[in-house]
């Protein structure tokens, strides 16, 4: 299918506020990207891609391979020094793609290998980041993304420059470009950093409107019938929005953001304790460009709203595991406090809408006022078990637990609230994975970074470390009667990379539930933080499980998922009581922990099991030879003690012993300084 059958972006149904963001995004890339969160099936890469035909043009030198501005052309661009008199030619901005399975060759470029044979010379061959230069680079599924290549991304973007120090070649040449991401909040968030580094966000949903949803499904089929058919239909609409586009950006430069408008800036950052000032900056950019997208040269309060809508929902302080989204009550207050008194915008209301605005929001559409941000602890948050429980004396087959005096045991099958999360210490399978690429534990993967190079270990190479296998020809290239300046190879010669990074874990959290767990102060302790177990590992892309037990039996809560929100949603909803099958809870781990084995042999699991160490049915020795049994497959397990009060039995020590894992009080979970908890293995060799 050629690039002009595109689905068209004037056909996209819907979907305003994207709509907005990424024209905004077109009339000034120094907004700083988008980033598009959503389900499954709503045409994110869809009106993505689209984008790019309403691009204009650039002029670039001929021949460069850098895309350098005739005009403004790099003075250290690895293809120049380029003459004011060189040739130029005038090409359409490139939309470039970067896969999740990318490697950093990939990514950044490389030493041209066949140069590298045949003539015997280093020379660079540019990778993705110097052909996005000037134009749009695209990550879908940005969440999947491997560590190392984040951090390779974000440099680029925030220097708008790419540095290459490898295989002997050392390269910069000029990188800037709109970032545009997709993801699914299903399959994991973003790390912080990156998160901070796109200008605008926007969720996005299928619409529930039956007739609207009709002619999605309607256009969607005509396309698919006869492409360059239904394409050429919009060919008007979509000419007249890339005018529109051009001249947004010849208006730009004539925008002014008066001082009324500045401190409606600030002050609504402010008023969403937003950190630091990336956030100021991009809001009035993005103001600015909506001025000059509305065929403006002043900035109104309308502006700032609008500005804010997208460039604020990620970058305000929530909760773990919420959604970005904004009150829109609290940006009206805000706006209001900051001298709101623009006669363009009397009402000053979230529905406001300047005539000719093109994509916004809908008419009606209002999204529905979030929590405010939570800058403490709530009350009553709970604390760790040796300061809640301080006087507690637990008995062999306590069935409902007591907390502190006065609090009293919570009652059978009661939900106790989690107290608040925290940054819990790192827990790590120790020894070198060959996993799923994550941000857990050491791992040998293909997307890492280059630790060493060695033999071919089969028939079939990963990567070929084209260094080393350089070096290991030189010596022979006289006895081998080279002439020319090519190098003559052999097989022996072949060396692969190694490359080392992190990897993804299966988390499998067994959690004791029974009466014994349930006095309220303790139950939220242990809630708050299996919870913040659930962020740890939601930041670092590992699959979780849950297995609850209490009474006579165990249930697995949560199958192995990369959804960490239903984990937590499901250990809110956790109720307690009854007597502790800790046996059975954990021979329903091996049983989960055996199937996934089956279904992913590559992913190492870690057992967490959150416990006092009673087993008031089934018995103790039933439970250590449980344990004892687990420990002897090579799973690494950490027991969290939730044991507490003056009298200690020391039962989840003798079950970690059984599993061979390590042991850590749950008052010793919070760190403020992450070490890697599980250091010596003690499995069996």
């Amino acid at each position: 299918m050629s690039a002009s059958a595109r689905y068209p972006f004037s056909a996209v149904v819907g979907m305003d506020d994207l709509k907005l963001a990424l024209l905004v995004n077109a009339v000034a890339p120094s907004v700083g990207g988008v980033l598009v969160r959503g389900e499954k099936g709503t045409a994110k890469s869809t009106i993505v891609r689209a984008l790019a035909a309403l691009l204009p043009g650039i002029d670039v030198v001929t021949g460069c391979r850098f895309a350098c501005d005739p005009g403004a052309p790099d003075p250290d661009c690895p293809d120049g020094p380029h003459t004011p008199d060189a040739a130029t030619r005038t090409r359409p901005a490139r939309l470039v793609e970067l896969p999740v399975g990318a490697s950093e060759d990939r990514l950044l470029g490389s030493l041209d290998i066949e140069r590298a044979l045949t003539e015997g010379v280093k020379a660079f061959e540019p990778g993705l980041l110097a052909a996005a230069h000037r134009g749009v680079l695209y990550v879908d599924e940005v969440n999947l993304l491997h560590d190392h290549l984040v951090d390779l991304l974000l440099d680029a973007a925030a220097m708008g420059t790419s540095h290459v120090e490898r295989e002997g070649v050392s390269v910069r040449h000029a990188a800037r470009f709109l970032l545009v991401g997709t993801m699914n909040p299903e399959e994991g968030e973003l790390r912080p950093q990156l998160l901070d580094r796109f200008g605008l966000t926007v969720e996005v949903a299928a619409t529930r409107d039956p007739a609207e949803r009709a002619e999605v499904v309607r256009r969607r089929l005509a396309y698919e019938d006869a492409p360059e058919r239904f394409a050429a239909g919009y060919g008007d609409a979509e000419a007249a929005l890339a005018a529109r586009i051009r001249a947004a950006r010849g208006r730009l430069a004539e925008v002014e953001l008066s001082d009324a408008a500045l401190r409606q800036v600030t002050a609504v950052c402010a008023a969403f304790e937003v950190d630091g000032l990336r956030a100021d900056l991009v809001t009035a950019r993005t103001a600015m460009a909506l001025a000059a997208w509305r065929d403006r040269v002043e900035v109104t309060a309308e502006d700032v709203r609008d500005a804010a809508r997208l460039a604020l929902p990620h970058r305000r302080r929530r909760d773990p595991f919420d959604a970005p989204d904004l009150d829109e009550d609290r940006l009206r207050e805000a706006l209001d406090q900051a001298g709101d008194a623009d006669p363009k915008d009397p009402d000053g209301g979230p529905d406001a809408q300047g005539e000719g605005d093109g994509p916004g929001r809908p008419d009606g559409e209002s999204k529905g006022p979030g929590d405010p941000p939570d800058t403490g602890p709530p009350e009553d948050s709970g604390t760790a078990p040796s300061e809640a429980s301080r006087g507690e004396v637990d008995g062999g087959d306590q069935q409902a637990g007591e907390g502190r005096p006065g609090e009293g045991p919570a009652p059978e099958g009661g939900v106790a609230d989690p107290g608040e999360t925290y940054r819990p210490r790192l827990l790590r399978v120790p020894g070198l994975g060959a996993g799923t690429p994550g941000r857990r534990s050491r791992a040998e993967t293909p997307f890492g970074r280059t630790s060493a190079a060695r033999p071919p270990s089969g028939h079939r190479i990963g990567s070929v470390h084209l260094a080393a296998t350089l070096r290991a020809a030189a010596p022979h290239q006289r006895a081998r009667g080279r002439t020319g300046r090519g190098l003559l190879l052999s097989p022996a010669d072949l060396r692969e990379s190694v490359r080392e990074g992190r990897e993804g874990n299966l988390v499998l959290f067994c959690v004791d539930a029974s009466g014994s767990m349930a006095a309220r102060q303790r139950m939220r302790a242990v809630k708050g933080a299996v919870l913040s177990l659930l962020l740890d590992a939601y930041q670092r892309r590992d699959k979780v499980g849950l297995v609850t037990f209490r009474g006579r039996d165990a249930e697995l809560a949560l199958p192995p998922t990369s959804s960490v929100e239903a984990g937590a949603r499901r250990l809110r909803e956790l109720r307690t009581g009854g007597r502790t099958p800790l046996a059975a809870g954990l021979l329903r781990c091996a049983d989960v922990l055996r199937v996934e084995r089956t279904r992913d042999p590559r992913r190492r699991p870690l057992l967490v099991v959150v416990t006092d160490g009673r087993a008031t049915h089934g018995g103790l020795d039933a439970a250590l030879r449980a344990g004892a049994w687990i420990g002897g497959q090579g799973i690494e397990s950490v027991v969290v003690d939730c044991e507490s009060g003056p009298v200690r039995l020391g039962l989840a020590a003798q079950l970690a012993a059984a599993l061979r894992g390590e042991t850590v009080r749950l008052a010793d979970l919070r760190a403020e300084a992450l070490t890697g908890l599980v250091r010596h293995t003690r499995r069996a060799a």
